[in-house]
């Protein structure tokens, strides 16, 4: 029992479609595998653009995993599997190496060279070689009383994420973004203000809205994640002269030695835009304000999403 697609986000809208394999899984008996691309077909075709990813195949890994998968088979994706033909995709990986007894995809599913594997084709290569086909209709999301119905897609997530709006992005991944990866060394300059910065770069990571955001930061340890209130900067930190992008995360109440260690930042509110200051005084004052803003944020929504899952 396979679920197809990418994936990219595991967003409410993928989440109904992991649920639907799982529920015909345990119809079967079967184990409930999830099957994906790595890197995503988009870095293959499309190299030079932007990076654009919400979900890296580790966070990926994780959050399928939280949503009930067994399995997960990420193939290999480049030049060379992208000439693979639909037909050749069905016989070769789902019929013949992987033993299908049903697949579950989203509605506009595509697969194969020239992407001439569509949902229909899916259904009659399921009837010619024996395994079911369930297609997935779109999932839209009713909104807020200032928010229009739309209906749930990665791309959408994106364009919330870069206009600064995280918490539309979360009403339509179900839970709040994060970046996450290995603390690094920065320049030290949090430090002589009161402000000590835990560095992350963004890697493949799509580029949100730069400017300060109320965050919620965790620490991950082998088998638990211990979260703090938090404020983060994205972007250069122009004031002091910065030029590469960064994400830079000072964690309330916390003291200790962060680097190398993993950390993952949930965006929870946009705080305002990057600028640059007249003066490292200036600066710090502003920083100042933002901590104690974002701390009343994060209180505010430790106390409105305990649904949030500390995975």
């Amino acid at each position: 029992m396979l679920a197809l697609g990418n994936f990219d986000g595991v967003h409410r809208g993928h989440g109904t479609v992991i649920a639907a394999a799982g529920a015909i899984a345990r119809e079967l008996g079967a184990p409930h595998g999830v099957l994906s691309f790595e890197p995503h077909p988009r870095q293959v075709f499309r190299p030079d653009d932007p990076p654009f990813r919400l979900t890296p195949l580790r966070v990926k890994a994780r959050e399928l995993e939280a949503l009930g998968a067994d399995l997960l088979f990420s193939l290999h994706f480049d030049m060379e599997f992208a000439q693979r033909s639909a037909e050749n995709f069905v016989t070769e990986i789902l019929v013949g190496a992987l033993r299908v007894r049903h697949v579950v995809v989203g509605y506009d599913f595509v697969f194969g060279r020239g992407r001439a594997g569509t949902v229909a084709f899916l259904q009659e290569m399921g009837a010619r070689h024996g395994f079911g086909v369930k297609v997935i209709e779109p999932v839209a999301d009713a909104g807020t009383a200032d928010a229009e119905t739309e209906v749930i897609s990665s791309t959408r997530v994106r364009e919330h994420l870069m206009a600064g709006r995280p918490a539309d992005a979360a009403r339509l991944l179900g839970r709040f973004w994060e970046i996450d990866g290995r603390v690094e060394h920065g320049d030290q300059r949090g430090r002589t203000i009161g402000f000590p910065t835990a560095n992350l770069m963004l890697g493949e990571y799509l580029r949100p809205a730069a400017g300060v955001y109320a965050v919620r930061a965790g620490i991950e340890h082998e088998h638990q994640t211990d979260w703090y209130g938090a404020v983060a900067n994205i972007g250069t930190r122009p004031t002091v002269g910065g030029t590469d992008l960064r994400l830079e995360v000072h964690l309330f109440d916390f003291s200790g030695d962060l680097y190398g260690a993993h950390l993952r930042v949930a965006l929870i509110d946009y705080l305002r835009p990057e600028r640059k200051f007249a003066s490292f005084d200036e600066l710090k004052q502003q920083i100042t304000a933002d901590a104690a803003q974002a701390r009343t944020i994060y209180a505010r929504f430790i106390h409105a999403h305990q649904w949030m899952p500390d995975r």
